[in-house]
């Protein structure tokens, strides 16, 4: 396992945890216990200024609002029950396909 899998791993281990913990122990519990719709727009919000941040300010915002992206989208994998394996797995499997071969493949699946 890579570092940065690694690093990634333990943060999901650690968001789990507080899954279980009360609203009053974490911001991430709060979240938790707003629900599923909450999560995801926050997820949305980061991803919105992590773009902002790419078009108009410099390379540390968008590192910034990386980081907070990348925590909120383990939160919903969280919600979801989604490890973040089965993600690295779809990656994988994904890995050598063309862009547009891979889209075209679940147009005609879905």
């Amino acid at each position: 396992m890579s570092t940065n899998e690694k690093i990634l791993a333990e943060l999901f281990e650690v968001i789990s945890a507080r899954k279980a913990s009360g609203a009053d122990d974490s911001y991430t519990a709060r979240l938790f216990a707003k629900g599923t719709n909450k999560i995801a727009q926050k997820l949305g919000e980061e991803a919105v200024e992590t773009a902002i941040a790419a078009v108009s300010e410099g390379k540390e915002a968008v590192v910034s609002e990386s980081a907070d992206l990348l925590y909120h989208l383990l939160v919903l994998w969280a919600d979801k029950g989604v490890a973040p394996k089965e993600v690295w797995a779809e990656l994988e499997k994904r890995f050598g396909t063309s862009g547009l071969a891979e889209k075209e493949s679940r147009n005609k699946d879905g």
